[in-house]
């Protein structure tokens, strides 16, 4: 958050002085303005980089900054897109009517929250949790690699196919996918939206986790299918209400979270796995797996189970899992496992929307993963997230006790906390961002009317346990102001 604020502040510096320059004139080297403004090479080229963006400065590489020559011509007066509403509504029978794409569930947890302001919604390792060094060596000797810079199989790299296929059935079973039922897509989003587009029609049913990940609710909706929720409890999905669900929908296909359900933080129960891949088999439907948090096992987490993909020889599982949750939120490599026809159609998709992933961010994933500092940097995520995940649900506890964890999960980077009955959502978010906190809503998690009040906090964006107690004090003020009368009292926050 200091990086980024620098950056800004420098820029506004630079931004303001910039009139002293004449049309065409070199401004201050980049040494000279680390030297005087007392800030990093980085921040001096980032500053540079967003005045370059805005017309303000051009840059010339060995050569330093110029300010840009004035941009001339009348201001062009603005135009009448009002014609955009009738041509990007749907026809019916009746008219046309609104159709829109709602990303703000989405949004909540990529949007940056100001400088200074704690980021308990973010959804992605904090910097100092990521293997930049490990990523930047990858991506090098990536480049190197005879053909990195050539068109890669559509399917994705087959040495990184193999890797994946690994990972899903190494975990446990014996029916596990190979390389060639695995395709490369960029990150799990897209696997997602690859894997709901093949297996629903729009106008489709599709049955969901209640509480779930708003980013599939939004693929889904998208794509005009219809989320139908499906209750969980604290061992994760409950396969009467599945089968209840299927009867009376007629639905084809299931998403669901078996290990550290997004965003409960529920294990699917030993005894409910096979029953949810039988439920769905008998009555020839597909269980989309979103297997996104396998990579981001605590300490204390012990043995995880293995995906329903690992035991699975009849296709009824298409699986999904990414790497960008555990290294970076730009490294979005991800894949899809299936067998069977299904397979063709995944692929036909994936070809047309997006041809390939890039071939150099697929070398550098499996130079990452093949390397020694894979399996160290999985262990010291490991280590980093067990004490933040008990500082927050520790300091909730003592301080907050109005907002209790539903459970505190052995995976993941969240908790899952309830609000008092009679807060309102909207208002207690506000007041959190005001005292400096940003946190992320509960109800987009619900694609039905939710039965309370919810927030999920995340610690594993966080600096550490000394920025966690400070989000949890900005958290209690806000929580005076907005909660309930009676409600918010805890013990006052020490240091």
């Amino acid at each position: 958050m200091a990086e980024r604020s620098s950056v800004a502040e420098l820029a506004g510096i630079l931004r303001k002085e910039i009139h002293r320059y004449s049309p065409g004139e070199r401004l201050p080297s980049s040494r000279e303005l680390v030297e005087r403004h007392r800030v990093s090479p980085v921040t001096v080229s980032r500053a540079l980089a967003q005045l370059a963006a805005e017309g303000a400065v051009v840059t010339r590489p060995g050569a330093g900054a110029y300010r840009a020559e004035p941009r001339g011509g009348a201001v062009p007066a603005p135009g009448d897109t009002s014609w955009q509403e009738v041509a990007l509504s749907a026809q019916t029978g009746a008219g046309p009517v609104p159709r829109s794409v709602d990303a703000s569930g989405v949004l909540a947890t990529l949007a940056a929250p100001p400088p200074g302001v704690v980021e308990f919604n973010g959804g992605y390792l904090h910097p100092s949790l990521q293997p930049e060094r490990a990523l930047a060596t990858a991506l090098a000797r990536a480049g190197r690699r005879p053909g990195a810079w050539n068109r890669p199989p559509t399917d994705g790299l087959p040495e990184l196919r193999a890797w994946f296929a690994r990972e899903i059935a190494g975990a446990g079973g014996e029916s596990g996918p190979t390389g060639a039922d695995v395709l490369i897509t960029a990150g799990g989003q897209s696997a997602l939206t690859t894997a709901l587009r093949a297996l629903a029609p729009p106008g489709a049913p599709v049955l969901v986790e209640s509480p779930t990940y708003p980013g599939m609710l939004a693929v889904a909706r998208a794509a005009g299918q219809r989320p139908v929720p499906v209750p969980v409890d604290a061992d994760g999905l409950r396969p009467e209400l599945f089968a209840a669900a299927l009867r009376a929908t007629g639905a084809r296909v299931l998403v669901c979270q078996p290990l550290f359900q997004n965003p409960t933080g529920a294990v699917l129960a030993r005894e409910r796995r096979r029953e949810v891949v039988r439920v769905a088999r008998e009555a020839g439907a597909f269980v989309i797996e979103d297997d996104f948090a396998r990579s981001l096992a605590h300490e204390d987490a012990g043995p995880l189970p293995p995906p329903l993909a690992a035991d699975d020889p009849d296709g009824v599982v298409v699986h999904l899992r990414s790497l960008t949750k555990i290294t970076s939120p730009s490294l979005r490599v991800g894949a899809l496992a299936a067998r069977g026809p299904v397979m063709e159609r995944l692929r036909a998709i994936h070809v047309v929307d997006q041809f390939f992933v890039p071939r150099p961010l697929q070398e550098a994933a499996l130079e990452l993963v093949g390397s020694p500092a894979w399996p160290r940097h999985l262990r010291a995520v490991a280590a980093a997230l067990r004490p933040r995940r008990d500082h927050l649900a520790a300091g909730l506890r003592r301080w907050v006790p109005a907002l209790s964890p539903v459970a505190v999960p052995r995976v993941g980077f969240h908790l899952w906390v309830r609000a008092p009955e009679g807060t309102d959502e909207a208002v207690l978010v506000g007041a959190a961002l005001r005292a400096g906190v940003a946190v992320t809503p509960g109800r987009p998690y619900f694609c039905a009317e939710p039965p309370a009040v919810h927030l999920r906090l995340g610690f594993a964006a966080t600096a550490g346990t000394a920025e966690i107690t400070e989000g949890v004090r900005r958290l209690r003020t806000a929580c005076a102001q907005a909660l309930p009368r009676g409600t918010g009292e805890g013990e006052p926050v020490s240091a």
